[in-house]
């Protein structure tokens, strides 16, 4: 899968907040499908859905126990998305720095009275 195609997957499937959980639940050791779809209210064929999600962007690999078919965390995709979102937010602090400096010259330089009011004729 290409990287930018990658990262979408990354993304569309950590969008969800029963794929999050499962990846949070996989960050402590593998688990069988039943383990995983054990704290949701949702049935099994339900929880293996978003493991066929999280499995395809590449998050998740399945182990060779042809019993359990354990899952286990791949941290690979989900490195790339945090140097992405790491990417941008330093530039975006570079250019909020760049505002903050702009904002600062803008105050010195403005005058300290305030303009004389003209009077309308009339």
């Amino acid at each position: 899968m290409p990287p930018s195609q990658q990262l979408d997957a990354t993304f569309a499937a950590l969008a969800d907040p029963t794929r999050r959980a499962i990846l949070a639940r996989l960050a402590e050791g593998e688990a069988s499908v039943m383990e995983l779809a054990e704290p949701f209210a949702m049935s099994q064929p339900a929880v293996s859905k978003h493991l066929k999600v999280l499995e395809r962007a590449g998050l998740i690999s399945i182990g060779q126990d042809a019993q359990r078919r354990p899952r286990a965390l791949e941290a690979a995709p989900l490195d790339e998305a945090m140097a992405w979102i790491e990417k941008h937010r330093e530039i975006w602090e570079r250019n909020y720095q760049r505002l903050d400096a702009l904002l600062d010259e803008l105050k010195s330089v403005r005058p300290k009275t305030a303009p004389k009011k003209r009077r309308r004729k009339g």
